[in-house]
């Protein structure tokens, strides 16, 4: 089978290409810094398009199976819960794939990871990648307990602030704050929730996605002049006072917010990366090089459609130089589509601009996401 290639993260983008590329047949091997290889953060909005990346990983069923399958039309609601529009309640993204779903991130990170154990694919945690040497025909990568390995390629998906991508591309600008902040919890989840509700309100967004039979994960979106950083401590007072301008089951969400609630305050920060994507024998993927906003749910699926992209052409390339330039050429415009669409739905938000208009652009994204990768 020759050099195995060496993915660097073991994240959702990060499995989800170490999965793809064995389902090629190409021999795998994955380095992740965190000790544990654990999963932080709450709850996440699976839309239909990161459904289908998942069904051509073969991982539609159990993922399905620890999170929830929406049932019914997206809501658009006004702050108080008062519908104002509906989205499509059929199909959209092929037989047997819903519209929407939702997962808690540690389930995820379970199925994907029982996933890549069951694949047999060597994981080492606790180690990043500290150098690259390229050759005539690999790389050796020397990690940073010192050993080192020759590849055939390096998939680099570390995420937003990648390590990777300051390296080897050192004048590009980091992530760029957007102007908002996003606070995130789990709670229980009402019998009538069965798809995703999203209340507008001015200057701030809110809503709430099924991720269990029992629990969904709400989400308020903001505007957060100057970037202030919010003390954790005070998550579950501001949470709730921010909330209760909502109405609707927001008025019981507020009473039941705890301490238990998986509550979280993150800026939003966003980066896409210029092309190329590579630098010799190195493949920049996922949040490393395209880091959206939640505004349309679809920062996962990027990451997991880079991964089903790479898969499907890795075997048609014998030399790591037009595989990348033309996976990049396949990826770069809609991942633009779709980053730049997420982060002018926040400016719109920021800015109280009409409902219609945001509606319009959600659904001309949506439209995008549809399209075949």
């Amino acid at each position: 089978m020759g050099r195995s290639i060496l993915v660097v993260g073991g994240g959702i983008g990060g499995m989800a290409a170490a999965l793809a590329l064995h389902r090629a047949g190409q021999a795998v091997e994955l380095i992740e810094s965190d000790p544990a290889w654990n999963a932080l953060g709450a709850g996440l909005t699976l839309n239909g398009g990161a459904l289908r990346a998942f069904a051509d990983l073969g991982m539609l069923e159990p993922v399905l199976e620890a999170g929830f399958a929406s049932v019914g039309p997206v809501r658009a609601c006004d702050a108080d819960g008062n519908v104002l529009s509906q989205g499509a309640s059929t199909p959209m993204f092929g037989e047997g794939i819903p519209n929407m779903g939702g997962i808690l991130r540690p389930r995820l990170h379970g199925v994907m990871r029982r996933a890549i154990e069951a694949a047999g694919i060597k994981v080492r945690t606790g180690l990043s990648a500290e150098s690259y040497a390229e050759a005539e025909d690999h790389i050796r990568v020397t990690a940073s307990d010192g050993a080192s390995a020759e590849h055939r390629f390096v998939v680099a998906a570390d995420g937003l602030f990648s390590r990777t991508r300051a390296a080897l591309f050192p004048d590009l600008p980091g992530p760029a704050f957007t102007g908002q902040g996003c606070w995130r919890a789990v709670v229980s989840r009402p019998a009538d929730v069965t798809a995703t509700w999203v209340y507008s309100a001015q200057y701030a967004k809110a809503g709430f996605n099924p991720i269990s039979q029992d629990l969904m994960y709400l989400y308020l979106l903001e505007s957060a002049p100057g970037n202030p950083w919010i003390d954790a401590a005070d998550w579950l007072p501001l949470l709730k006072e921010r909330l209760s301008r909502f109405g609707g089951h927001f008025r019981a969400i507020v009473e039941e917010l705890s301490e238990q609630s998986l509550i979280n305050y993150r800026p939003l920060e966003s980066i896409l990366m210029p092309r190329p994507w590579h630098k010799g024998r190195v493949l920049i993927v996922g949040d490393a090089a395209h880091a959206t906003t939640p505004h349309i749910g679809y920062g996962a699926g990027m990451a997991i459609e880079d991964a089903v992209v790479l898969g499907q052409m890795v075997g048609r390339y014998e030399g790591t130089a037009a595989l990348f330039t033309d996976f990049t050429q396949r990826r770069f415009e809609r991942c633009r589509t779709i980053l730049e669409g997420s982060v002018a739905i926040g400016q719109m938000e920021m800015d109280d601009a009409p409902f219609a208009d945001q509606r319009a652009l959600s659904a001309s994204l949506g439209a995008a996401i549809r399209e075949p990768i």
